[in-house]
């Protein structure tokens, strides 16, 4: 299972980086809101999958203490 979450993180943070990399080719896709709400979306996931690692990584620390 965790490959699986690493997969998918993987795969948000790459959506998030192709999506900006066309939304500053071309800023007339700025003025589609499903654009900024794919973004906040997509951004918000790898930064959740990112805390969960960290709060993960933490807890781990804490009992090899």
């Amino acid at each position: 299972m965790p490959e699986l979450d690493v997969s998918h993180s993987a795969v948000m943070a790459r959506l998030t980086l192709s999506a900006l990399e066309r939304a500053s080719r071309d800023p007339s896709c700025w003025r589609e809101p499903t654009v900024h709400r794919a973004l906040l979306v997509s951004g918000l996931s790898v930064l959740t999958e990112a805390t969960r690692r960290l709060q993960n990584d933490l807890e781990a620390s804490l009992e090899e203490d």
